[in-house]
């Protein structure tokens, strides 16, 4: 058992996507096996999965680099076809690259993510119960120190204001951390006596949030 701490830890982005490749087949394994023509990859590459299957598409994963011609999504189980049917995963795969550091990072917070229940009430029986039915939206929410005249802000601000989708990487912490999503970045900074000027950068997600 490890306990980790966030000193120290780094919140990056990116909008490098390289030209897509196409995945013509992804079998049921875990973890999974993509098979791409020429694909180009490396192990410990970082990949951006658009698939058929729609609990692993609008993902980040690692490769895993097997033949010039597949490679593992590393993290993505596919064995229960009742998620993954079979012979419809394929889609398309792009190298991640240029990742820029978010500056002036003072506090995380979080929202969503958490279990989604349905709830049933059997008329036999006095207890209602609650199943499982995936997972709520999720949110990361960054508080970063204001400074209009940071290079990284504006491009930030741009990025916001024209809806780009970006990479999330978090470096640090005991892993290393992956998302896909929208960016939304404040203009209005917060105020407080006896506290740094504060705006607020959120990334809500796509699809899955994976941990190495």
């Amino acid at each position: 058992m490890s306990y980790f701490f966030p000193e120290g830890a780094k919140f990056q982005f990116s909008t490098t996507f390289a030209a897509a490749k196409t995945v013509t087949a992804a079998s049921n394994a875990n973890p999974t096996v993509l098979s791409s023509v020429a694909h180009g990859f490396v192990d410990g590459e970082e990949f951006l999965f658009l698939s058929g299957w729609e609990d692993a598409s609008n993902t980040v994963f690692q490769a895993d680099q097997l033949t010039a011609d597949t490679l593992s999504a590393l993290g993505l189980d596919t064995t229960n076809t009742q998620f993954y049917s079979a012979g419809t995963g394929t889609g398309t795969i792009q190298k991640i690259s240029n990742w820029t550091d978010i500056p002036q990072v003072l506090s995380i917070g979080n929202s969503g993510g958490d279990p989604r229940y349905t709830d049933v009430q059997p008329l036999s029986a006095r207890n209602g119960i609650k199943i499982p039915t995936g997972f709520n939206a999720s949110t990361i929410t960054l508080s970063l120190g204001h400074d209009p005249q940071n290079a990284t802000y504006k491009a930030m601000l741009n990025i916001a204001r024209t809806q780009q989708k970006v990479a999330l990487r978090i470096v640090g912490g005991g892993a290393t951390v992956y998302g896909y999503g929208y960016m939304s970045v404040s203009e209005v900074p917060q105020m407080q006596s006896g506290q740094v000027n504060q705006v607020q950068c959120a990334i809500s997600f796509l699809g899955r949030v994976i941990s190495y």
